[in-house]
């Protein structure tokens, strides 16, 4: 009893402690000191769970659920690993496949919604992000950046290197790139980590360039892995979605919507969602945390834990509903850290007066057998010049097409 009490006047002096807050949390299952001349202890629990891979069947196809009045077919199959999208204005899509190292260019000669030509317009080690940009393709690899001119058809010239030393990927090495309204490129480079703090100040960050590589430097820092991130139609405001930290338990971290702006931190690895303190990763030096957190800024809005964002794309067609103009689509890949799956699926950002105000599903159904079987973990998402919506998919090798 002695020991019992001395315990509890030792935690209720200390100033400036956190605790859990989920539902699931008491008083004794989270304590983390501003300083580290107090113990910090924290209970986590934490999953580990795959849903088995099922073929993407037209059984299978043939139950993904869409919002009344649209519909989802194959635009096609038999692609590899299929990851980011981007579209040229003349309705030529293009593919990333990291593994093989290639980009791959489909036709829908007919315009009947299902591609009918399938060629290798590039082949570079890693490639992943992709964008277009007057009429030229910029790429991104783990440590490179090229771009290549567009051909009449459709192929790319060689494509030339404009940057070579982006950081080392580690566990985050899919870069992903956009060209602002501003005319310069924008990179998204990941954490090399799940929690740490990094020795290369680029990792973790959003960094900006001339289109030609040149004058390259970190534009906002503390995002862990924002694969996702493009300008609102109507404001011009940058907006990313960051992966959360694994190994929090199934409700933490929540992904992120931030509003991305020059010279801000979000906070990352030892800050995050609403000023939440990362137990397993304390401020460096002397910094406290509720220090650390007067210097970071807080996501506008939060998804489901572990759901793993993935490419963003704003619909600027004019096939959807009215509505639909200028919300996001965000192909959320799906957990693995997680007792029940959260993701896989397609989800619709709404929009209101520029700003992010809720997440409906749009596309589901990719999990099935009550949860424990999957036939998609979606990567790409790009708006296809007819108005219709193509979200790709590495696990079976397809692309989707939905429209209305």
């Amino acid at each position: 009893m002695k020991n019992w009490t001395r315990t509890l006047t030792i935690v209720a002096i200390l100033s400036g402690l956190i605790y859990s807050c989920t539902k699931h949390d008491d008083f004794w299952e989270s304590i983390i000191p501003e300083t580290k001349d107090q113990p910090t202890s924290s209970q986590i629990k934490a999953y580990v769970f795959r849903p088995a891979q099922a073929p993407a069947s037209d059984a299978n196809i043939q139950q993904l659920k869409v919002p009344p009045g649209f519909t989802v077919n194959k635009f096609a199959d038999g692609l590899g690993k299929p990851r980011i999208l981007t579209i040229s204005s003349t309705g030529n899509v293009y593919a990333s496949d990291r593994e093989a190292g290639i980009i791959m260019l489909l036709k829908d000669t007919n315009a009947d919604g299902i591609a009918d030509a399938k060629s290798t317009v590039a082949t570079i080690n890693q490639a992943h992000g992709l964008a277009i940009h007057q009429s030229k393709m910029y790429i991104a690899a783990v440590k490179e950046v090229y771009v290549a001119d567009i051909n009449a058809d459709g192929t790319l010239s060689a494509p030339r290197m404009i940057i070579s030393d982006l950081p080392d990927g580690g566990q985050h090495p899919n870069r992903t790139l956009a060209i602002g309204p501003d005319g310069l490129l924008y990179i998204s480079v990941g954490s090399t980590c799940n929690s740490c703090p990094e020795p290369n100040k680029m990792n973790a960050t959003l960094v900006r360039s001339n289109l030609d590589g040149s004058n390259k430097k970190v534009f906002s820092k503390g995002l862990r892995n924002t694969i996702g991130f493009g300008w609102h139609p109507a404001t011009s405001e940058l907006w990313g979605m960051d992966h959360g930290i694994d190994w929090l338990g199934d409700e933490e971290q929540r992904e992120e919507v931030n509003l991305i702006k020059e010279n801000l931190n979000y906070g990352w690895p030892y800050i995050y969602g609403e000023s939440k303190y990362n137990p397993t990763e304390p401020p460096q030096g002397d910094t406290t945390y509720s220090q650390y957190a007067q210097l970071s800024t807080e996501p506008t809005l939060t998804y489901q834990a572990h759901a793993a964002p993935m490419q963003m794309a704003f619909y600027t067609g004019d096939r959807f509903p009215a509505d639909y103009k200028n919300d996001a689509f965000i192909a959320m890949r799906g957990s693995w850290n997680r007792s029940v799956p959260a993701g896989y699926k397609i989800v619709r950002l709404h929009f209101e007066n520029g700003k992010p105000i809720r997440f409906d599903d749009f596309l589901t159904g990719f999990l099935i057998n009550g949860n424990q079987s999957h036939f998609a973990r979606l990567v790409g998402v790009a708006v296809h010049p007819d108005g219709s919506l193509l979200v790709s998919d590495d696990t079976n090798g397809v692309i989707y097409r939905v429209t209305n």
